[in-house]
């Protein structure tokens, strides 16, 4: 593999997977506000938070962390503007107090802060304006969840910045599965493996966490009351639990993947629990583990990190090709895992973060370790049926095409039900 090449996948890696707590949209959502509550340098009076729908679909049904169980975009933005420390950024809200939740809730009570629809803007786009008498401030994020492009103090722009270019954050569009294969083999580990074991101690200690408490559904747990030898359950549980806490408020961090802390734990839990089974050198696990993360942010380069394709799919696919890394698979059968979990689950939707995240991340698990079982065997769905190719990359291009233009309408559709338009 060429320099360039080599450099590129290390900062996608490094940039990408990165440490939040908590479901990311709220999290960037209370970010921007203590941002601008920073900016305007006094508790405000009125908070407007306006949201592209995915921000908005994707936080409204989630529990706030460190709020006491308290739900939605106005409650985040509350919540990052009275304890909010922005230089925290996707850990914002790290360190709300008790006194912090009760006031939180009292003025989410008083109507502080309305939500507003921003269209026209792309599926990433936050700003919060706050206003206390004469003064106000406002900033946007754009582009990546902690990207901020714009403040204002007073009606005066005082900061810009463009949005992310792929030079700045390693350029998506050169992954591909090959290279991406002959990177797992060849990295030198010092170069990823800081980044490797953060994810896997942040991922298993929240999978635990919902293993051991009760979290709202219990996905996680429901799983393994019927099937703790098997080890195919026990990868679905690990990873649904991690998402049973955090979908429903826990505050530990989750190191994400494409954005999303959901497809984080789902890149990461299943290959953990096999390496365990299969007593898997640590090394081995890390290769795994960069083959699986690489092959996720693969395939939602084409979807776009937001959007009505539920990106627990990419994931659980992902996660399945890092299992078939720990077994010695080559390139053929990681193409093949990809195409039957692909041709399999691939028009599961996203209707916003919230605890059935859990259970469709488990339907992916699922579909992922059954795509293995067959690719091992040389059996793989015929290609030329609906969107699966013979040619890998192209059946990835074919559910990413899909995923973000396809079911544009039907993202719109889902966002105006659920918020009664």
């Amino acid at each position: 593999m060429n320099k360039f090449q080599y450099d590129n996948y290390v900062k996608i890696l490094k940039i990408e997977l990165i440490p939040v707590m908590g479901c990311t949209e709220p999290i960037a959502i209370a970010f921007t506000a203590a941002k601008a509550r920073e900016i305007l340098g006094q508790m405000p009076k009125r908070i407007v938070i306006r949201c592209s729908g995915n921000i908005i679909k994707n936080a409204k049904g989630v529990v706030v962390p460190n709020s006491g169980g308290q739900k939605g975009v106005e409650v985040a933005a509350i919540s990052g503007v009275v304890a909010g420390k922005a230089e925290l950024e996707l850990q914002v809200i790290s360190q709300m107090k008790q006194e912090d939740i009760d006031k939180t809730r009292m003025l989410y009570s008083q109507g502080i802060c309305s939500c507003e629809l921003e269209e026209g803007e792309e599926n990433l786009f936050i700003r919060a304006e706050l206003t206390a008498g004469q003064e106000t401030a406002a900033v946007e994020i754009r582009t990546r969840h902690n990207h901020i492009a714009r403040i204002e103090k007073n009606g005066q722009v005082i900061f810009e910045q463009p949005d992310i270019k792929t030079q700045e954050s390693g350029d998506r569009s050169k992954l591909n599965i090959k290279d991406i294969l002959k990177f797992a083999n060849e990295v030198n580990l010092d170069d990823v493996r800081e980044i490797i074991s953060r994810q896997i101690k942040c991922n298993s200690a929240i999978s635990e966490e919902g293993l051991t408490h009760k979290w709202s559904a219990q996905v996680g747990q429901t799983l393994l009351k019927y099937g703790s030898n098997d080890v195919r359950i026990r990868a679905r549980a690990a990873a649904a639990a991690g998402s049973d806490a955090r979908m429903n408020g826990c505050a530990l961090p989750v190191v994400i993947n494409s954005g999303s802390g959901n497809q984080g734990i789902t890149c990461t839990m299943p290959v953990v629990v096999y390496s365990e089974e299969m007593e898997s050198d640590k090394d081995t696990l890390y290769r795994a583990l960069v083959l699986t993360n690489l092959l996720s942010l693969h395939q939602k380069h084409f979807i776009g990190d937001l959007s009505a394709y539920c990106g627990a799919v990419s994931a659980g696919a992902s996660a399945a090709c890092g299992i078939a890394y720990l077994n010695g698979a080559d390139y053929d059968v990681i193409g093949k895992t990809i195409i039957n979990t692909l041709g399999n689950v691939g028009g599961i939707v996203c209707d916003g973060a919230k605890a059935s995240c859990a259970a469709k991340i488990s339907s992916a698990v699922d579909a992922g370790i059954m795509g293995y079982e067959m690719a091992k065997h040389n059996l793989v769905f015929p290609f030329g049926e609906g969107l699966v190719e013979k040619d890998y990359e192209k059946t990835i291009q074919n559910i990413g095409r899909m995923g973000r233009q396809g079911m544009k309408s039907t993202d719109v559709e889902i966002l105006n039900i659920m918020i009664g338009k």
